[in-house]
């Protein structure tokens, strides 16, 4: 079957990879750690499970309109006023399966071949994989561990060209759990309005926050119509297999964005939807629990990458990833990720499956029990003992 060239860039999520070579091993009868895949290992909350139930009672199970059910946009702009205080109209929200569709459709939308998008690096892969595919260039920003993983605003406007056109920002972060300070959103949002540049900001991670408030860099005047701000049920309520997202985006831009959404989806899932008003609207104790349960897990895994010979590791602000420095161990990143799977049954990524500035590092996710997460240390311990 011939190929289109453009999908020779197009790139992947290691993660699913690992995964499979893990679940592989588990088979074959190994007992395996899953520390690398992104996702809550929370069971989606019981009133937004009944919502779904109730919803396939009432045939809420046919097409809707492709940019989201009216009462589900509208719940999605109540809640973006009374958690954050920003101000979207329904018609300015386009809901998609999942948080990526507004990703890929937000750089279809609005830039050319031959533009510069500036993006995190290391980031969430799909970042760069999008912006290669339709033939843009990919200019990386890169994070510092000496920053603690947070952009480096002075170097992001140096790396701004008459080609840039729009700049991705992630807070917070993966694979890092970066946090951006306000002084690095102001500083964006003003690089943003002097240069013209549209502002691709993914808040996915936005209520797994352990120090502080989440604030947007939407918030700044004149922000809001040169931001497309993602955002959606994955992480919050533990709905990865549910796929509903959203975009909050210029109202302008919204009906192009609905327009890929009925050339590509139709339109998300209705009983989905359903369940995700319930999600924004009834009780939130579960969704705060696993923010509790993952500060936890960090301090624990935390510490006990600390205690590892050849390894140090920040501690993370928000998400849910560790990202520790390996370079102690003398060993590569990837050897060393497949070597933690074979000799300790501890399934994680090496740091360049989030771009080549995450040499020198791997990515843990701790979305796992802390009696896993203790046995983990432990089994790479001897591992690196029997090196």
């Amino acid at each position: 079957m011939y190929l289109a060239r453009r999908m020779s860039r197009l790139g992947t999520e290691t993660a699913f990879e690992v995964l499979a070579k893990a679940k592989k091993l588990e088979s074959e009868g190994r007992d395996i750690i899953h520390l690398e895949i992104g996702e809550p290992d929370f069971d989606t909350p019981v009133n937004i499970r009944e919502a779904a139930k109730k919803a396939l009672d009432q045939g809420w199970t046919h097409y809707g309109p492709s940019g989201g059910l009216p009462e589900h946009r509208a719940t999605i702009s109540n809640y973006m006023k009374e958690r954050w205080n920003l101000e979207y109209s329904p018609d300015e929200i386009v809901v998609v399966p999942g948080a990526k569709p507004i990703m890929f459709f937000t750089i279809l939308a609005c830039i050319e071949e031959g533009d510069e998008v500036i993006y995190p690096n290391p980031g969430f892969p799909i970042y760069e994989s999008m912006i290669e595919y339709i033939g843009a260039k990919a200019v990386p920003a890169v994070l510092k561990e000496e920053l603690d993983f947070r952009l480096d605003v002075g170097e992001l406007a140096s790396l701004v060209t008459d080609k840039t056109r729009m700049v991705i920002i992630n807070s917070p972060q993966n694979p890092t759990g970066g946090v951006l300070k306000v002084e690095d959103l102001e500083a964006i949002a003003d690089l943003a309005k002097k240069h013209d540049l549209i502002v691709l900001s993914d808040e996915v991670y936005s209520r797994t926050l352990y120090e502080g408030e989440h604030h947007s860099v939407v918030s700044f005047p004149e922000m809001k119509e040169r931001t497309v701000l993602i955002d959606g049920y994955s992480k919050t309520y533990a709905m990865t297999g549910w796929r509903l997202g959203w975009g909050a985006m210029p109202a302008d831009l919204a009906p192009h964005i609905t327009r890929l959404m009925t050339n590509s989806n139709s339109c998300t899932c209705s009983f989905s939807q359903i369940a995700g008003i319930e999600a924004l609207t009834g009780p939130q104790e579960d969704a705060d629990a696993m923010v509790e349960a993952f500060r936890k897990r960090r301090d624990v895994i935390v510490d006990g990458l600390n205690s590892l010979e050849g390894i140090t590791c920040k501690k993370p602000l928000g998400a849910f990833y560790v990202f520790p420095n390996i370079t102690g161990t003398g060993k590569d990143e990837r050897w060393l990720a497949d070597y933690f799977l074979e000799e300790a049954g501890v399934a994680c990524l090496a740091g360049t499956s989030f771009g080549e500035y995450g040499k020198g590092y791997i990515r843990f996710s701790y979305a796992n029990s802390v009696e896993n997460l203790e046995k983990a240390v432990t089994r790479m311990a001897e591992a690196l003992k029997a090196m």
